[in-house]
């Protein structure tokens, strides 16, 4: 019966958008997803956009242009970035709100700064409006690894919240099993006694049918 109010519900919603700081330290040699998202604040507007982005080397004064996108597809305009860079944002979509790339073979050379512009153009029922978003990620090239401050705090939560789990779990049952011991405690001395008045009752009667026989 709702099959088709659900199947209608689906194919209306669109994947939420967030903005997600992206990461900024790769390892020399390998792959890097410098991230860039900008959301629409109005989902239901339409709009289309195109991206740059730009490139500043550590050490140095000027950006200069290192790849666009828009709609006939992406361009790599630095012979650095030549066959290193792959467009990881928005698919199919004119209406781009991700617009991160992947590096190739991350070098040392590749440390600085990176801006990506949004050039946007929204479309309301009268007018059209021009909007132009950026972001910055600050990227430093390393030769190995290193774990940030978050992942160690993290993992270190992670193991005191295990034996914190561990110490309440064990407070449970050594109160459980003091109650349970109690609860039998109790029983047998209640048992002890109904026995006991049974003896006695049964005493009692005995007497006095003897009492009675004389």
């Amino acid at each position: 019966m709702w099959t088709f109010p659900l199947c209608l519900c689906l194919y209306q919603c669109h994947g939420a958008c967030a903005e997600v700081d992206s990461d900024t330290e790769a390892v020399a040699g390998k792959g890097f997803k410098l991230g860039c998202i900008s959301c629409k604040r109005r989902s239901e507007v339409r709009g289309e956009a195109s991206v740059e982005w730009y490139f500043r080397p550590k050490g140095e004064a000027d950006f200069f242009l290192m790849y666009t996108y828009n709609e006939d597809g992406p361009t790599i305009e630095s012979d650095q970035f030549v066959d290193r860079v792959d467009w990881n944002g928005s698919k199919r979509s004119r209406d781009i709100q991700d617009a991160s790339i992947y590096l190739l073979n991350v070098t040392f050379n590749d440390s600085g700064t990176y801006r990506c512009f949004f050039n946007r153009i929204l479309s309301y029922e009268n007018y059209e409006y021009n909007d132009v978003v950026s972001k910055v990620v600050h990227l430093s090239v390393v030769g190995k690894a290193t774990r940030g401050t978050a992942s160690i705090v993290s993992e270190v939560m992670m193991y005191v919240s295990i034996i914190g789990l561990q110490l309440w779990l064990l407070i449970e049952m050594i109160y459980c099993y003091r109650k349970i011991a109690a609860a039998g405690e109790e029983a047998l001395r209640e048992a002890a006694n109904a026995e006991y008045l049974a003896i006695a009752s049964e005493s009692k009667d005995n007497c006095a049918g003897v009492q009675v026989g004389e």
